[in-house]
């Protein structure tokens, strides 16, 4: 085989081989989006937080994630936070208002965002982490997995366990509708079609138990709704007479079923908008 043959077989795959990794470069925001392999990280500029006074009824919650995430930002030993629990019930807008919270008081802390179907790069994205001076809160928010689905598997040595496992100065903080993170018929399912049915539960629930918080998050009675609705109103500068605004709300949480800190902002909304009031979170 002659030198120049050995050349361009040696410069086609250099060709073909990734890109080496870079260090990310977290300067130039404070709240980042992980848009693939392809994109990197994409800087967030303006982040749809409310503050946390606003956020009722997720009292005992909001202490601990607070104080949890207080800890990491400030250097010192904190646990990566699964919330789970009701939809609407608060549990993405913690996360996000926490992070404002600390970042307005003076904390030295990066969020960045990776959505479920990416998954699958959370490899590549720790290594444009690694090396960061950064404090970072590596956000999920809405994580679930559905039968035959197995990048569960590679998200637990991240969390806790491989050789490399999970950087000190990363912490995973996801929100769930579920406790365990999977259906009920997809843990069945593995429980019967197993040798040793009970082991094969233990592997599909042992990503839940690489949480080392677990916060739960459940409907709201008619009191917190309507205190809700009232601190919007109150924080927005928006006067509604209380009677008519305690009428329209009930009116509203029976047509749509539920109660939850989601359906209270919507009724907001919908509440300003008709009273010709700008909304800017």
């Amino acid at each position: 085989m002659t030198d120049a043959l050995l050349t361009r077989i040696a410069d086609a795959l250099d060709r073909l081989a990734p890109p080496p990794v870079g260090v990310a470069d977290l300067s130039g925001a404070d709240a980042f989006e992980w848009a693939g392999a392809d994109r990197g990280l994409v800087p967030v500029q303006v982040v749809s937080a409310l503050p946390m006074h606003l956020l009722l009824g997720i009292d005992q919650a909001k202490r601990i994630l607070l104080d949890n995430t207080r800890r990491f930002a400030d250097g010192f030993a904190a646990n990566n936070a699964l919330l789970w629990g009701a939809r609407g019930t608060g549990k993405s807008s913690l996360v996000k208002a926490v992070h404002a919270h600390l970042i307005g008081k003076g904390a030295s802390l990066k969020i960045v965002e990776i959505h479920r179907e990416d998954l699958g790069d959370i490899g590549a994205l720790l290594d444009h982490l690694r090396d960061v001076p950064d404090r970072v809160l590596l956000y999920c928010d809405d994580l679930s997995f559905e039968p035959g689905d197995a990048q569960y598997k590679s998200l637990k040595a991240v969390l806790d366990g491989g050789l490399a496992g999970r950087p000190p100065h990363i912490l995973f903080y996801a929100t769930s509708n579920r406790r365990h993170l999977m259906p009920r018929d997809m843990m069945e399912n593995e429980r019967s079609t197993a040798i040793t049915p009970g082991e094969a539960v233990e592997e599909s629930v042992s990503l839940s138990d690489r949480f080392g918080l677990w916060l739960g998050f459940h409907p709201c009675s008619q009191d917190v709704f309507l205190e809700m609705i009232t601190g919007y109103c109150d924080h927005f500068g928006l006067a509604i007479a209380p009677d008519v605004l305690r009428a329209e709300a009930v009116e509203w949480y029976t047509t749509r079923g539920s109660r939850s800190g989601r359906v209270a902002w919507q009724f907001f909304l919908d509440l300003a908008g008709r009273h010709g009031v700008t909304i800017a979170v």
